[in-house]
């Protein structure tokens, strides 16, 4: 299996693209903030064909550069419905006062065909199945995908912004829920294998064993304790 990420953008928003191997169909993950040209410069150099891109949730830093990116390979966008006004409509899910500063020159909207995503299903995209778990809190239509174990490869977690290296999505933002982040790193993280690669919507790779042992809000949710009203460490948007 091949996955190539990048950071991109002012936010260092990580963009993946998955594929079985190089040189065959592959699926774009959170195409943000200025990524379209780390998105070309990743098909070219791997030889892959783009069939789809899906989104963790519909934050600008994670959906700017959708519209390009599916009009240029002719694919659809995946999202959960209940953040899928904010491709067109970003600034109702940063609140207007940040919004009015971040949106400046860019294009937004929905590409021409957009599929919604619902918890469970199971997506058979580009020769993989990625798995989606609806995972509030962060926006109300997060999700993350999974990719089961394959052979040597370990299983692998697109965590978005639930979960970080170390830390967990902020929930100060519009939609933002902090009982209701608790509720889905409990659901969605906690019941995976140590071995589980975590790859996130910001900062370095990690695993659910490592977070497990060191993350302090997934400590506090695997002891069944939660503290209500915390706004999470800001990272990303």
């Amino acid at each position: 299996m091949l996955i190539a990420g990048f950071p991109a953008g002012a936010w260092g928003t990580n963009c993946y693209l998955v594929a079985p191997a190089a040189g065959e169909e592959c699926v774009i993950i959170d195409p943000g903030h200025q990524a379209t040209q780390g998105v070309e410069e990743t098909i070219a150099k791997h030889r892959l064909k783009p069939v789809a891109v899906v989104l963790t949730h519909g934050h600008l830093d994670h959906v700017a550069s959708v519209v390009p990116v599916c009009g240029a390979h002719d694919v659809p966008a995946w999202i959960h419905p209940d953040d899928r006004y904010m491709m067109s409509d970003p600034e109702k899910g940063l609140g207007r006062a940040i919004g009015q500063q971040l949106l400046g020159d860019l294009t937004v909207g929905e590409p021409d065909d957009v599929h919604e995503l619902t918890d469970g299903a199971r997506l058979p995209l580009a020769g993989l199945e990625l798995t989606v778990s609806h995972a509030p809190g962060h926006t109300q239509g997060s999700v993350t995908f999974s990719l089961p174990e394959q052979a040597d490869i370990p299983p692998v977690l697109f965590s978005g912004d639930l979960l970080f290296a170390g830390s967990i999505g902020r929930t100060d933002l519009p939609g933002g829920d902090p009982a209701e982040i608790l509720r889905s790193l409990a659901r969605v993280c906690l019941p995976l294998d140590d071995s589980t690669v975590v790859l996130s919507g910001h900062g370095p790779q990690t695993t659910i064993g490592r977070e497990r042992a060191a993350n302090p809000f997934l400590r506090e949710v695997a002891a069944g304790r939660g503290a209500d009203g915390f706004i999470a460490p800001r990272r990303g948007m």
